[in-house]
């Protein structure tokens, strides 16, 4: 798992690292029961505060992301399956936000914006189909 921050962000450092062990989660990048990185080494790492990834760790034991073992670490936990959905939904939300900046830059109706939205998604269900066809 690769954590990478933005202090130009305006997001505080301690929510973008929940974030990312969040999305790390909903990827399968993060495996359940996997361990997560020591905060010592981390914090070193990441050239921040021990204190802030202990926090970021402390929010995702109480959210019921991680697991904490006394003297072994934090790790994955196992009952994550609601919080893939709901990050899954945040990032494509975050993709599909950035779409919609970027069709009014560029001066894009609404009805253009959402024609074009289906016609891609036409184009995929049948390059899946064709796909599908060809592995059968």
């Amino acid at each position: 798992m690769r954590i990478q921050l933005n202090f130009k962000s305006g997001t505080p450092v301690y929510l973008q690292l929940i974030e990312q062990v969040k999305a790390a989660a909903a990827s399968g990048a993060l495996q359940p029961g996997e361990a997560l990185p020591s905060i010592r080494p981390l914090a070193e790492e990441l050239r921040i505060n021990r204190n802030t990834v202990a926090k970021a760790y402390a929010e995702l034991e109480s959210q019921g992301v991680v697991e904490t073992q006394a003297g072994k670490g934090c790790f994955l936990a196992n009952n994550h399956s609601p919080l893939k959905k709901e990050v899954r939904k945040r990032m494509l939300a975050e993709y599909v936000d950035a779409a919609v900046v970027q069709a009014h830059h560029l001066q894009v109706s609404d009805s253009e914006f959402l024609s074009l939205v289906q016609e891609r998604l036409n184009l995929f269900a049948q390059q899946n189909k064709t796909n599908a066809a060809k592995n059968e």
